[in-house]
């Protein structure tokens, strides 16, 4: 009876192992999700930046150019 008391144990424990272990897929697998969609939404953002940067840019290449031509005619 102690051996059969002992394997009951045994399963029990390794249920409660393998639940632990679904607890802890199903929230790595929901944080994985949720950084997923955090980075897609940093990249979109990165790219508007990097278009908002090189718009600057330009603007600014043209301010300087504009400047350069005052002093030329001046």
């Amino acid at each position: 009876m102690v051996e059969k008391e002992k394997e009951q144990l045994d399963l029990t424990a390794l249920e409660a192992r393998v639940d632990e272990l679904i607890r802890t897929i199903e929230k790595l697998s929901s944080e994985n999700k949720a950084l997923a969609t955090q980075r897609a939404a940093l990249m979109v953002e990165k790219a508007a930046l990097i278009e908002k940067t090189e718009l600057a840019r330009t603007r600014i290449e043209g301010m300087i150019t504009r400047l350069k031509a005052m002093e030329t005619h001046r």
